[in-house]
């Protein structure tokens, strides 16, 4: 009796001791998980790999079942096929999504495939947390789509999900194993997913920055959307309470947001504002944007401006060079010109400013 209550013990102790440990996967599949970012949107998928192990030819329709069936285990009469192996395979978004053109909710789905070798049926479930496909649960469905398997060249041994066909806005998720994969695109609306990123984080410790709200404006101008709300952003970042009262790029971002409001009377009031703030660089490549749309004479003056505040430096002869050009006055621009090409600091400036004698002794405008 004592040699059995401590042999139970022992096994007891091994079962306990062996639950702690860090094992290799069921079956020797292997663990996996690929990530992609679109846009700020983070798509994840983690998954089991099993391999074809010489079984060509008998992966899809035999070892991935057709439709759903009878596992013979857990509650499910009906599963469809765990889309891995092992334990459920899970793809979380980060953001509202759209799957093959149907929306999604951001969150971690369990990821199951009906396979049929004409259009399989994807679903992504609630469920993301049971083995395999045994507790599957159609009531927990978030989404099923359609989408149909294509054949493959390429014989891949270990099954993988990859991200191909990728866009600034887009990307198809394939399923990949043997000799066939299946796609599905995932779209994400950047501008709306990153508008709702810029409200969420500036209520936290962004908020305390200038910086933080004028990027969240700057974006909007440049997207010419959400401008009401960007102006209330670019207001927080030259308010006194952010710090950003002094910051030529807080004043200057809010003049665009006016401008693309269609106030451009309020805009240029602004960046007149603004200008004593600017630092050399600044100042310099908002005057080159001026000459570059042909506002010749207020180019000259912020390159003056520039100039005068850091006399005789290369930036600011480069300046003037492109100032007096943008007014016609070709012969006073060469002067500016050669001052700067002396002064280049490296090759590729020194080269730039080669080319801007060249184009004035030809009488010819440098912007």
């Amino acid at each position: 009796m004592k040699n059995t209550i401590f042999a139970c013990a022992i096994l007891l102790t091994t079962l306990t001791a062996h639950a702690q440990f860090t094992t290799l996967p069921s079956g020797d599949n292997k663990r996996a998980s690929v990530s992609e970012g679109i846009g700020i949107t983070q798509v994840t998928i983690n998954y089991s790999r099993p391999g074809v192990r010489n079984r060509d030819g008998h992966i899809w329709g035999e070892v991935v079942h057709k439709g759903f069936a009878n596992l013979g285990f857990g509650p499910s009469k009906a599963a469809p096929w765990r889309a891995g192996a092992n334990e459920n395979t899970t793809i979380t978004f980060s953001t509202d999504v759209m799957v093959n053109g149907q929306p999604l909710a951001a969150g971690t789905y369990g990821f199951f495939v009906a396979y049929d070798p004409n259009e399989s049926t994807l679903i992504f479930s609630k469920n993301s947390s049971s083995w395999g496909s045994f507790y599957y649960d159609p009531n927990e469905d978030a989404l099923r789509i359609k989408a149909k398997p294509v054949a493959t060249d390429k014989s891949v041994e270990w099954l993988k999900y990859e991200f191909i066909d990728e866009t600034p806005t887009s990307a198809t998720v394939a399923l990949e194993w043997e000799k066939q994969m299946i796609p599905f695109k995932v779209d994400v609306d950047v501008v709306k997913t990153q508008i709702a990123s810029f409200r969420k984080e500036l209520r936290g410790t962004s908020g305390f920055a200038w910086q933080s709200w004028d990027a969240a404006a700057s974006f909007c101008a440049q997207h010419n959307t959400n401008l009401q709300e960007a102006l209330l952003w670019a207001d927080s970042a030259t308010s006194v309470t952010t710090g950003g009262t002094q910051s030529f790029q807080a004043w200057s971002t809010k003049a665009a947001v006016l401008d693309s409001l269609g106030r451009k009377e309020e805009a240029m009031a602004v960046m007149k504002k603004a200008l004593p703030f600017g630092n050399v660089n600044e100042l310099y490549f908002y005057a080159r944007n001026l000459a570059h749309l042909k506002h010749g004479k207020e180019a000259f003056e912020i390159f003056k401006m520039d100039y005068d505040k850091h006399p005789d430096e290369f930036l600011t002869n480069a300046g003037m060079a492109r100032g007096y050009s943008a007014l016609g006055d070709y012969k006073k621009a060469l002067t500016y010109a050669l001052k700067a090409r002396a002064q280049a600091p490296d090759l590729p400036n020194k080269d730039r400013l080669e080319k801007f004698v060249k184009t004035l002794q030809e009488g010819k405008d440098i912007n």
